[in-house]
């Protein structure tokens, strides 16, 4: 179990194991020194989501091996950067949140009222 705690203060649960997720791939979105792009958004990637984030740079669709990467498809978790949720957010593609498994360091980037706008897990 990861020492990092949720947006509600309460332990990080796991985001996902298959595909296994996180920066440091352990399940968990932990954020540590290392991780300057801050991947702390547990999400169901929807595939709008995919595409928008394809169209800006970031493709989470291309399995890359070298990288432990396997490639999303629509339904999978992942832990998202703060700030690339935030863009989709912003223009409506905001894929939704498991709020128990989104790191706290993300309400540097994303008040905790707009994560619970897409929250599908149970709100405090």
């Amino acid at each position: 179990m990861s020492r990092d705690r949720n947006v509600w203060g309460e332990p990080l649960t796991p985001c996902c194991h298959t595909p296994k997720t996180g920066f440091y791939r352990d399940g968990f979105c932990r954020v540590g020194p290392d991780d300057i792009s801050v991947h702390s958004v547990c999400a169901v990637v929807t595939a709008e989501f995919l595409a928008f984030s394809k169209a800006q740079g970031t493709d989470l669709l291309t399995p890359r091996p070298a990288f432990g990467f396997p490639g999303l498809q629509a339904g999978d978790r992942w832990c998202l950067c703060a700030s690339r949720w935030q863009q989709a957010e912003a223009v409506g593609l905001a894929p939704p949140v498991i709020l128990s498994g989104t790191n706290e360091k993300t309400l540097e980037v994303i008040p905790l009222v707009i994560l619970q706008q897409h929250a599908l897990d149970a709100v405090h």
